[in-house]
């Protein structure tokens, strides 16, 4: 049995993640339109979505993983331009703090994940407590870059300070390229995400700050807590 860098078990770490997803069912509402994200948390949330068959009407997805999860769930999933309004997002998380910042894109879809993000009413986290910090930046942060300006961003990050990883033969959904990225300064997460936004050839950034989640469901030993 394998141990995590927080001391649980591999077991006691997926025990925690069923927990929150579990907890995440209470803010669904009867009918409605709901995001899912993606991730092996988000799995679990689907997991226990699909003992609940009609709960939902529809669910847009985040990626196309997500999508087939659904699917075999029997839940229809939607194109986000096909619905008047998300209700409710759900998704996970790599890190997240107590402002509930969030660093995600560890699966590569962090783009789709912002757009359903932007487009819902509530946005619900749910993490283990192993990816609760209380600074961002142990994880390396994703970065999506169109592929002929991979290099250009490349050296723009690195001119801030960053050390940069490509993601070899990695493609996201969208057909971009993605570059995973330490070191930077990330005692201002907003003003970061609005900076790295703004280099030329960066489709999105793994920092949610300016879109924060609503709401943290953080699986524990104990339970879960909500931030």
């Amino acid at each position: 049995m394998t141990q995590s860098t927080t001391g649980s078990t591999q077991d006691e770490v997926h025990a925690k993640k069923r927990r929150c997803a579990q907890a995440a069912l209470h803010y669904v509402e009867s009918g409605s339109v709901l995001g899912v994200g993606t991730g092996s948390t988000v799995g679990y949330f689907i997991e226990a979505l699909a003992t609940r068959p009609g709960l939902i009407r529809a669910a847009v997805s985040s990626s196309e993983a997500t999508s087939a999860l659904l699917r075999a769930a029997g839940i229809e999933v939607l194109d986000l331009n096909e619905v008047g309004t998300v209700h409710l997002y759900i998704d996970g998380a790599d890190q997240a703090n107590r402002a509930r910042h969030l660093i995600k894109g560890g699966g590569g879809a962090l783009t789709r994940e912002k757009i359903v993000a932007a487009a819902a009413e509530r946005f619900v986290c749910i993490i283990d407590d192993g990816k609760l910090a209380g600074a961002l930046g142990a994880f390396p942060l994703p970065i999506e870059v169109i592929p002929m300006a991979r290099a250009l961003v490349t050296r723009a990050i690195e001119a801030r300070g960053g050390r940069t990883v490509w993601r070899r033969g990695f493609v996201t959904d969208n057909g971009n390229q993605i570059i995973d990225v330490q070191g930077l300064a990330m005692c201002d997460p907003p003003a970061l995400e609005r900076e790295l936004d703004a280099i030329t050839g960066v489709v999105t950034v793994g920092l949610f700050a300016l879109r924060p989640a609503d709401l943290l469901l953080v699986g524990t030993e104990a339970g879960t807590e909500t931030i």
